[in-house]
């Protein structure tokens, strides 16, 4: 008999994603406002004869299933951090869109960092699964510790904000998916020979998010990467337009798209705003949502007839 762990993990937004200028790293300095939103995914980990990563769900196909997902990376480098055989079949059931700009893939990572440590019970750390994490990618620290936070350096440094209030969310889910590193070579092109501002979180939007009034978060929203994905991918201006056209407060593209995300004031908004979406033939999926989530949470622990689940 074996147990099996399985992990919760939201989505995010950025509500905010100031970019600077390219480092010499090729990496950007970035002032990011995450807010978790309540769009998850599950990864359960089972004892296994070797490392195995299988997918269900949404755009199930999408998802790599070898050691580049950031899953089977997670397992593997905490295995290597406690000396254990990382023996274990990880499972993604998705819900997040793939390759939407909404943290999937950093989120799995998250989940699955989570499952291993209670699975083996390797007692690790918060600040160790949060190193852990920022070794894996710049949005996997976020993934771990949900609600809202401060980005800064690559992304991976946290500083937790406090969010005042509720917010509703529409996601306009698109056809196919935009490369992150794609993005950021388009704003790289898009700002060559510009000077390009230090990147700070803005003081209006931190205060909307403490008031948790959605108006003036509207008017605070800003993402530097939305005119590189929307010279990648010019039709999701229709689909901000769409949404707006719809009731929304505010729209603006998810990270580095392709998804899309409209502020909404209330549910009902919220409900009528993905209606006209899906009507509008400008996406293939809206999904709704709030915000703040919390974290990477272990949702169930079970018990198998046997270790090669």
């Amino acid at each position: 008999m074996s147990a099996a762990v399985t992990v919760r993990v939201p989505a995010k937004v950025n509500v905010q994603l100031a970019v600077g200028a390219a480092r010499p790293d090729g990496f950007h300095d970035l002032a990011n406002v995450f807010l978790a939103v309540g769009l998850y995914d599950e990864v359960t980990a089972t004892p296994a004869d070797a490392l195995r990563v299988t997918c269900s769900g949404p755009d199930a196909a999408q998802v790599p299933l070898d050691t580049t997902n950031l899953a089977a990376r997670a397992a593997l480098a905490l295995a290597e951090r406690y000396g254990i055989d990382p023996a274990v079949h990880l499972h993604i059931a998705k819900d997040i869109p793939v390759a939407g700009g909404m943290a999937g893939g950093s989120a799995d990572g998250a989940a699955a960092l989570v499952a291993c440590d209670a699975l083996w019970g390797t007692g690790a750390s918060r600040d160790e699964l949060l190193a852990i994490c920022a070794e894996l990618g710049s949005d996997v620290p976020f993934s771990l510790v949900g609600g809202a936070a401060l980005g800064t350096g690559r992304g991976e440094k946290l500083t937790p904000i406090e969010v005042g209030g509720v917010f509703h969310w529409v996601f306009a889910v698109a056809d196919g998916g935009l490369s992150t590193p794609a993005v950021y070579g388009e704003f790289d092109r898009l700002t060559a020979g510009t000077e390009v501002p230090e990147p700070a979180a803005s003081p209006a939007l931190l205060a909307a998010l403490r008031s948790g009034d959605p108006d003036a978060l509207a008017a605070a929203l800003g993402n530097d990467l939305q005119p590189a994905a929307l010279s990648l991918r010019p039709s999701l201006a229709d689909t901000l337009a769409a949404g707006t056209a719809a009731g929304a407060l505010a729209a603006l593209v998810s990270g580095s798209g392709p998804t899309t995300a409209f502020l909404v004031p209330d549910e009902e908004t919220a409900r009528k705003t993905a209606d006209a979406l899906l009507a509008s033939g400008t996406c293939r999926d809206a999904r709704v949502a709030v915000s703040p989530a919390p974290g990477a949470t272990v949702a169930g622990r079970c018990v198998t007839a046997s270790g090669t689940a």
